[in-house]
């Protein structure tokens, strides 16, 4: 499809006959078009955060914190100059960016993960897939590309492996464990609408699908309305698991030979530790501050994250992507790609497939021609000496 950059020219020509984006060309105004235009639940569910929302709005302000220092003179702006091409735990990518896992997507749309799907294949960038899926994992198998499972692990261990061998089996290149979500984070805006879409029986398709959950049920949920409600109350059971441990990373590597990253590290010491445990990967994020309000905003624990492990293992980042500055200035401390969440969710909502396009593409575009006007060729050039400087 050419550059990425070319969006912006198919954005101007168009101009000339009369005819200008739908769609908002910004993360802040996606979000505030959902907010005037989606169910005021599913707004929540996505826009929310944990109780004041300090660590969503710290994650924001980090960025703040750096400025770049674009090169000129270098001969990288001009067509066909750039590769922004990367491969991550095995997987290539057009770009370094990968979508980062939503649940219940059907929220927003009733095909959303099979449209998130689609889109990244034809785009070329990668896509992680919830647990938490309005559509099973082999559905999404057969419509994604570049794809990982990301896995919440259940109380349960045998459903855990079941997950993780059906997601092996399905096409996914990794599996990633989201280890800050033992439970979920208190969310003042789901819970003023006394709203869990999950107790409604949405989000919980891969559980429904998988035969190691539907053992543990004396009916079949499809059965009947009491089933239905029997199976949730099953899953309430299973979700999270507080007895997790580092060692149960190395189990998982018994389990699969797919590559393993571990979301949610903001810590060195965990960093170190999952690392050791067999642990190809670790995502910085704090859960795009819906967990533990008041912690660390993700891009200031990233540096730290890079010197205690970037030499044994993948540091990625997520929690606060917002423009293609972010996305450089986060690989220029050292990740070797980001996970970008809610602006496409939003884009979603507003207007399915085009709007995840549409949400995907301009983060893409501005990442494009960012790189080329800082003097960059391809993501590998990106280091500290992008940066001109930092305040802490």
């Amino acid at each position: 499809m050419g550059s990425f950059v070319d969006f912006q020219n198919e954005i101007y020509l168009s101009g000339l006959a009369g005819i200008v984006p739908s769609l908002p060309m910004t993360a802040a105004g996606l979000e505030e078009r959902a907010r005037e235009v989606l169910d005021p639940a599913a707004f929540a569910y996505v826009a929310g955060s944990a109780s004041s929302e300090r660590t969503a709005h710290a994650n924001l302000a980090a960025f703040e914190k750096y400025r770049l220092l674009p090169r000129i003179l270098r001969g990288a702006s001009g067509p066909d100059a750039r590769d922004l091409s990367v491969e991550v735990l095995g997987t290539p990518l057009a770009a370094p960016i990968l979508t980062a896992p939503i649940g219940v997507l059907g929220l927003l749309h009733e095909r959303g993960d099979l449209v998130v799907a689609d889109v990244t294949r034809e785009l070329g960038i990668g896509m992680v897939q919830s647990t938490a899926a309005s559509t099973t994992l082999e559905e999404v198998g057969e419509h994604a590309g570049a794809w990982w499972y990301q896995l919440y692990w259940p109380n349960d261990m045998e459903l855990a492996r079941s997950f993780v061998e059906r997601a092996e089996k399905a096409g996914a290149k990794a599996i990633v464990v989201t280890a800050d979500t033992p439970s979920l984070g208190w969310r003042p805006r789901d819970l003023q609408l006394g709203h869990l879409p999950f107790l409604h029986g949405q989000g919980i398709a891969n559980y429904l699908s998988d035969p190691v959950f539907r053992s543990r049920l004396d009916t079949p949920p499809e059965q009947s309305e009491d089933a239905m409600r029997a199976a949730v109350l099953t899953w309430i059971g299973l979700f999270g698991n507080h007895g997790l441990r580092p060692a149960d990373i190395a189990r998982l590597r018994e389990w699969t030979e797919l590559p393993i990253a571990v979301k949610g590290v903001l810590h060195p010491d965990d960093a170190h530790q999952v690392v050791d445990a067999g642990a190809d990967a670790v995502v910085v994020s704090n859960h795009g501050g819906r967990q533990v309000d008041g912690a660390v905003g993700a891009l200031d624990a990233l540096p730290t994250i890079v010197a205690t492990v970037g030499d044994r293992a993948d540091v990625l980042f997520d929690s606060g992507i917002r423009t293609g500055s972010d996305v450089m200035i986060a690989l220029s401390l050292g990740a070797k790609a980001v996970l970008y969440g809610r602006p496409w969710a939003y884009g979603l909502g507003l207007a399915g497939r085009d709007g995840v396009r549409h949400a995907l593409r301009c983060l893409l575009a501005d990442f494009d021609a960012a790189m080329g006007l800082s003097g960059c060729r391809d993501p590998h050039e990106l280091s500290r000496t992008m940066i001109s400087s930092y305040r802490v």
